[in-house]
């Protein structure tokens, strides 16, 4: 965020939906285990743009989401900078991917786009890593 700034209503809903889902990762199992997340969703119009250009609907966002988890110990994330425009937030993060004594560091940004009601509808999600 630019200077010390408040965050607005949105950005406060992504910072609110990251938490849980860093609270969820490591139990997650089964994408009813990410119910939780669906508070801030708008689960009918949901649809996720992914890295590889794939998209997901709510259900297949949460298999793929219980898929990853299964695969962590530990998601942490660091932000580097959030933008609320609009109905968007731009939210770059350094994440975290944390598996016994390895860690996957990784940048990515995703754009959260946000319904009449504040409820998330969209995500595109761009990565680096590594290779």
């Amino acid at each position: 965020m630019a200077g010390d700034a408040e965050p607005g209503p949105l950005t406060r809903r992504v910072f609110d939906f990251v938490d849980v889902m860093e609270h969820l990762a490591p139990g997650a199992e089964a994408p009813d285990d990410w119910r939780p997340l669906a508070e801030f969703v708008a689960v009918e119009r949901f649809e996720r743009l992914g890295t590889f250009l794939e998209v997901q609907d709510w259900r297949q966002y949460t298999e793929m989401l219980s898929q990853w988890a299964s695969t962590i110990d530990r998601f942490e994330t660091t932000l580097r900078r959030v933008t609320e425009s609009g109905r968007l937030v731009y939210y770059e993060v350094e994440e975290r991917h944390f598996r016994h004594d390895n860690v996957n560091v990784v940048n990515s940004m995703t754009v959260f786009a946000f319904d009449d009601s504040g409820k998330i509808q969209h995500l595109d999600v761009y990565l680096q890593q590594a290779r």
